[in-house]
């Protein structure tokens, strides 16, 4: 075990974090013959404390060398009405297998233990370092999903193909939907984040959208999306059909034109997944959602992201 601290991240650690979080995660998929995740530098990356601290404020642990004042990794985390839900993790190359990420991930076990609540996290079923040390932790895979990205042309998604039909019942989401969103999410996954989805359409930043599908003044789904140099991503969302999903997916691809965004579907959601390949979406990896404690099967569609992150 290496010689380490906890404490909460300061507004000072912004970009070591971000740096850590450059450094660590493409080394990581380049050690393992995969392209890199993230571009353009720590910049990019600085996106994480900027949003997260805005919605958590003071909830990111680091691990810091008691010999040398580094950071040696760093974990968000989100608590919710119903979970708490564990952000991005991230260890140094040079701290890889000392302990760091099992430290940091007991802090947040703990911490979710005090609270009496379950923890909840989307991992790589590529990195199965992360994956064994979840489910050592008592974590249990509930959902497995296709990670799938889109190259959206400048002309928009109906240069790709034909709106479908459902899209008439989409429009943008309103701070008066945010409720019913939540609600909505609670009777179909057993969670409730309020916070995110008033985060979401306020859009302090200029990088959030979310769209919402309504049929006879009844929100059925609902899907978000941020484009940001350091994370261009669809989710999260949730819809009772496939169908409702592939409305809101379509939607929100239309208004990254130009760009490459990721989004993740159910392996169950046959239909859906069928849409979007005729669309030109390609796999580029396979994530599993993990719970610790009470679990309520997922109903409807689930789109999960990773910004802000939850299973």
């Amino acid at each position: 075990m290496a010689e380490m601290q906890l404490r909460p991240m300061e507004r000072s650690d912004w970009w070591e974090v971000a740096d850590l979080i450059y450094v660590s995660t493409n080394y990581w998929y380049e050690a393992h013959g995969h392209p890199r995740i993230f571009s353009g530098g720590p910049e990019s990356t600085e996106v994480f404390c900027r949003v997260y601290e805005a919605l958590d404020p003071g909830c990111c642990v680091v691990a810091e060398s008691t010999r040398t004042g580094r950071i040696m990794g760093s974990c968000f985390y989100h608590p919710r009405e119903t979970h708490v839900s564990l952000g991005i993790m991230n260890v140094h190359p040079s701290y890889f297998g000392t302990g760091v990420a099992r430290a940091l991930l007991r802090f947040i076990i703990d911490f979710a233990e005090q609270r009496r609540q379950p923890v909840r996290l989307v991992s790589s079923a590529f990195n199965l370092d992360s994956f064994s040390l979840y489910t050592r932790a008592g974590f249990v895979p509930r959902c497995t999903f296709q990670d799938l990205m889109l190259r959206v042309p400048e002309a928009g998604m109906a240069a790709l193909a034909q709106p479908p039909e459902e899209i008439q019942a989409v429009r943008e989401a309103t701070p008066d939907d945010v409720e019913a969103i939540a609600d909505l999410e609670l009777e179909l996954n057993g969670i409730r984040r309020v916070k995110d989805y008033r985060y979401f359409v306020e859009n302090r930043e200029g990088i959030w959208s979310l769209l919402v599908y309504e049929r006879g003044g009844r929100i059925e789904g609902f899907l978000a999306s941020v484009a940001d140099p350091g994370s261009n991503m669809l989710g999260p969302g949730v819809a009772r059909t496939e169908e409702q999903a592939a409305a809101l997916i379509y939607a929100q691809l239309d208004r990254h034109r130009g760009r490459s965004p990721v989004f993740l579907a159910p392996v169950v959601c046959s239909r859906l997944v069928a849409q979007v390949y005729a669309w030109g979406a390609r796999n580029c990896e396979l994530h599993v959602a993990q719970v610790r404690g009470a679990f309520q099967p997922f109903g409807g569609v689930t789109l999960p992201t990773f910004l802000p992150e939850t299973g």
